[in-house]
């Protein structure tokens, strides 16, 4: 059912500014490390921060990624009651993530937003998503392999723990599609074996900003 576009402008573009605070690009300058976008990847989330060494904040940057997608939802849901505009609201804020208007459009991987939004929506699938992460990312080192074995899986997850909402299945899917777009230069390196691992220091570059 269709929401008043009263409630739902309001709704999608405050969701898409609380996903475009780049809160790792944002941590890192504060920290006195520089521009987070001329370090490892150039990506501003949690795992190219990890690569300044420092993990307390890597931590806190997923922290806040995830928390941002949670508390979109969360608010849409208390204020307006309305499950279709939670929906509508997670998307935005992923979208706001991804391509924030303060950095030219060029954001982050959405990767910890997402597990927020899906978390809050409905946290049997969120956490059975979370654990996908965990035990790839231990298993493989890779953080980008994780993402996208835990972005395939959780459509799939919400077929088996909320076979009710077909809605939700239809957003993850949405969702993984964008994450895997995102990926795109991730899973050329995973292919060719030149992927850098969790951990990875890395190397300050003078290159213009990336996302990739």
């Amino acid at each position: 059912m269709f929401e008043p576009v009263s409630q739902t402008l309001p709704v999608m573009i405050l969701s898409y500014l609380l996903g475009s605070v780049p809160f790792g690009l944002v941590l890192t300058k504060l920290a006195g490390l520089g521009d987070i976008r001329h370090i490892g990847s150039g990506n501003i989330g949690a795992t190219n921060v990890l690569r300044t060494g420092k993990k307390g904040l890597a931590f806190l940057t997923l922290f806040l990624d995830g928390s941002k997608g949670a508390v979109a939802v969360l608010l849409t849901q208390t204020l307006t009651n309305t499950n279709d505009l939670a929906l509508l609201s997670g998307l935005a804020v992923l979208f706001g993530h991804l391509f924030p208007v303060w950095l030219k459009f060029r954001g982050g991987k959405g990767v910890a937003t997402v597990a927020g939004v899906v978390t809050a929506l409905a946290w049997p699938v969120g956490l059975a998503g979370i654990g996908t992460w965990v035990l790839t990312a231990v298993i493989t080192r890779y953080s980008s392999l994780a993402a996208l074995v835990s972005l395939a899986l959780a459509p799939i997850y919400a077929l088996l723990l909320r076979p009710v909402d077909g809605d939700l299945v239809w957003l993850l899917a949405g969702m993984a599609t964008l994450i895997f777009w995102t990926h795109r230069a991730n899973i050329q390196r995973l292919c060719n074996g030149t992927e850098s691992k969790i951990g990875a220091k890395g190397k300050k570059s003078d290159d213009s900003p990336s996302a990739e």
